[in-house]
């Protein structure tokens, strides 16, 4: 690993003076302005109208006058040296903070030289030397440089233990370097834990670990208020990458067509307050990502053209009080979105385009006092979507011009005491909706529009009256 010298580009630049004959010509103007504005304005004040005229001078004006010149002198003198002041001290400054550049340099091409190393422990030092470095840095964008070499540590090739050769030597250089990587991730937690008024906090710096390859890792309790934290094309395969009771109150935090082929991401209690957590185009083919007990009061939570072949996302007790958490045109051949018991007081879920030909969405027990949960355009042909005892008590659930090829829609046991289920416009070709046992004693469940295969559950007997708020399609 080479390392590039951080700050040299500024110490080119110098310290930037205007010329001092256009600071001096600039500082008298500005005291002649404060000094005919205070003039002016307790001339005012006073109420004065005219000046009084004196015809000839006696020794006490005449003293005045010679006072009044001398202070204009010492004014003049007081305001050079004190602009001459200035630009030393300035001077000044900006030499302390080259000496403290060249040090951090120094300190910095030797943290990194030992992050080179081949020796494990020479190699943790290096680690812990650049996190220190980071919280000595005498600027900001040192500080982000050497955040900067931390990840690309990371982002180095590796190889999982599922993928060793065999033998001991390999395992122990393989323990070595997985242990070098998680204390990186640790002491980014460790540092975002820390309020933003801390000295050495690290919120609102940007973490790049683009295609790095995860076996684990630990984020818990840490706080995104601004940056960026991207792990686009990243792959997940074994292991827990915690993000427990992470607060993301701000800042973006990217996992862009990344894999998850096995392992865990754990987002249990997070809180998202506003921010942005993007899984778009990502592929889950076995692993969990669990929201379990998080909540969202805000904020985006997106899965946009994401595939699921196998795993689970869980949002299972999640409360969604605002925010959107968005499915729109993924596609689930496999595996379980599952929403168990969540509260959906606002805010919106949203699987507009989505292609379900297999693995399950599940909302059992989900409590729908509000928000929005939004199929529209989806297209089933194969999987289960639940909502078996599920509670609408106000909010909108949309199958609006959905297809149904296959699959199976159930509201098993569901109550209905206010808000609305759309099917307007769906077409039934296959699979089945089902109501049966469901309570209805307010609310709208609205077929208008539909075609194909009536919903089971909800024709009674012949004669019997549909239960309250229900509107079937023509012919039904």
């Amino acid at each position: 690993m080479s390392p590039q010298i951080p700050g040299r580009d500024a110490e080119r630049r110098g310290l930037r003076l205007w010329n001092v004959g256009i600071v001096l010509l600039l500082a008298f103007a500005g005291a002649l302005l404060v000094a005919g504005f205070v003039f002016w304005t307790g001339w005012d004040l006073l109420g004065a109208r005219e000046l009084k005229k004196q015809q000839k001078i006696d020794s006490k004006t005449l003293f005045d006058l010679v006072k009044l010149s001398f202070g204009v002198v010492a004014g003049a003198g007081a305001l050079v040296a004190l602009v001459v002041a200035y630009r030393r001290q300035r001077v000044d400054e900006d030499a302390a903070l080259r000496d403290t550049t060249r040090l951090h340099n120094e300190r910095f091409t030797n943290a990194v030289s030992q992050l080179g190393s081949e020796a494990p422990t020479v190699r943790l030092g290096g680690v812990h030397a650049l996190a220190g470095l980071a919280d000595d840095a005498p600027t900001r964008q040192l500080r982000q440089t050497c955040i900067d070499v931390l990840c690309a540590f990371i982002r180095l090739p590796y190889t999982a233990e599922s993928a060793l050769a065999a033998g001991a030597e390999a395992r122990h250089s393989y323990l070595a370097l997985r242990e070098a990587r998680h204390t990186v991730i640790r002491l980014v937690r460790d540092h975002l834990r820390l309020p933003q008024e801390h000295p050495h906090s690290w919120q609102g710096h940007d973490f790049d670990f683009t295609n790095a390859v995860f076996d684990g890792g630990d984020l818990s309790q840490a706080t995104f208020s601004g940056g960026a934290v991207t792990f686009t094309g990243a792959t997940f395969l074994g292991g827990a990458v915690t993000f427990v009771d992470v607060t993301f109150s701000g800042g973006e935090v990217f996992f862009l067509d990344a894999t998850f082929s096995g392992g865990e991401v754990e987002f249990r209690g997070a809180t998202f307050s506003g921010g942005e957590v993007a899984f778009a185009g990502a592929t889950f083919s076995g692993g969990e990502v669990a929201f379990t007990g998080a909540t969202f009061s805000g904020g985006e939570v997106y899965f946009t053209g994401a595939t699921f072949s196998g795993g689970e996302v869980a949002f299972l007790d999640a409360t969604i009080s605002g925010g959107r958490v968005e499915f729109s045109y993924a596609t689930i051949s496999g595996g379980e979105v599952a929403f168990t018991r969540t509260k959906c007081l606002s805010g919106t879920v949203d699987f507009t385009g989505s292609r379900i030909s297999g693995g399950t969405v599940d909302f059992t027990r989900a409590a729908f006092s509000g928000g929005i949960v939004d199929f529209d355009s989806a297209a089933f042909s194969g999987g289960v979507v639940n909502f078996p005892r599920a509670t609408f008590s106000a909010g909108i659930v949309d199958f609006s011009d959905a297809r149904f090829a296959g699959s199976m829609v159930d509201f098993t046991e569901a109550t209905f005491s206010h808000g609305t289920v759309y099917y307007v416009r769906s077409m039934f070709s296959g699979g089945t909706v089902d109501y049966t046992d469901a309570t209805f004693s307010g609310g709208t469940v609205n077929f208008n529009g539909a075609t194909g295969s009536a919903p089971v559950g909800l024709l009674t007997a012949a004669g019997s009256p549909l239960p309250a708020g229900v509107t079937l399609a023509a012919g039904w």
